[in-house]
């Protein structure tokens, strides 16, 4: 049977016996399931640490399913969402994907769907993961530079010639030649390629663990 290691699936839904059924389904599976009756009561948690993904139901008392997944995207929480509902729309279920849902099914759902799902959903979560580590090195790697080899850096990456960063910034030829040497020593980038990812990956949003 598959392990999955740290991941817990997180199920957000206020019928008690829904929320009996998929964790009894799942912890068959070797998951490890927190469950909650709203979202309400999962949003009371620090979410930054947790790991894996919600299974959210769309009709609740208080805060629905698609509120949820707004609140959650206004704290940049990475879980990705699985939408499990016996009431949805087809405009409900666009939004929700739209808003970054990794699926949007009805009830009751086959063991099999379920599980290709949630396994979609960890590899979701994988890759924002690995995303922000790379971002987060990116980042660490330009701190160790100047402001005036930020700002050659950044003409670099645009695509202009040592002359024209030159005439920009006022400077010789030769000087930008040497804060464009010391750019790539400092961030360890081997070619213009490498360097363009490297600002590529520092820019992008940063999102807690």
């Amino acid at each position: 049977m598959k392990k999955f290691g740290n991941f817990t699936v997180y199920i957000i839904d206020d019928d008690a016996a829904v929320r009996h059924s998929l964790t009894l389904m799942l912890t068959q599976q070797a998951m490890t399931v927190e469950s909650f009756e709203s979202a309400e009561e999962f949003l009371e948690h620090d979410l930054s640490h947790w790991k894996g993904c919600i299974i959210t139901d769309l009709q609740m008392p208080g805060l629905d399913g698609l509120q949820l997944q707004e609140a959650l995207n206004k704290r940049a929480c990475m879980l990705p969402i699985i939408f499990l509902t016996g009431y949805g729309t087809i405009p409900q279920s666009v939004k929700a994907i739209k808003a970054g849902a990794v699926d949007f099914l009805t009830k009751p759902v086959t063991r099999e769907k379920l599980m290709v799902c949630i396994a979609s959903a960890f590899a979701d979560y994988e890759n924002k993961l690995r995303a922000e580590d790379n971002a987060q090195r990116a980042r660490d790697l330009l701190t160790k530079l100047t402001g005036r080899e930020r700002e050659v850096l950044a003409f670099v990456v645009q695509g202009l010639s040592n002359k024209e960063i030159a005439a920009h910034l006022g400077i010789s030829h030769r000087t930008v030649e040497i804060h464009r040497s010391n750019v790539m020593q400092k961030t360890g980038a081997m070619h213009l390629l490498e360097l363009k990812q490297i600002a590529l990956e520092s820019s992008q949003h940063k999102l807690p663990h």
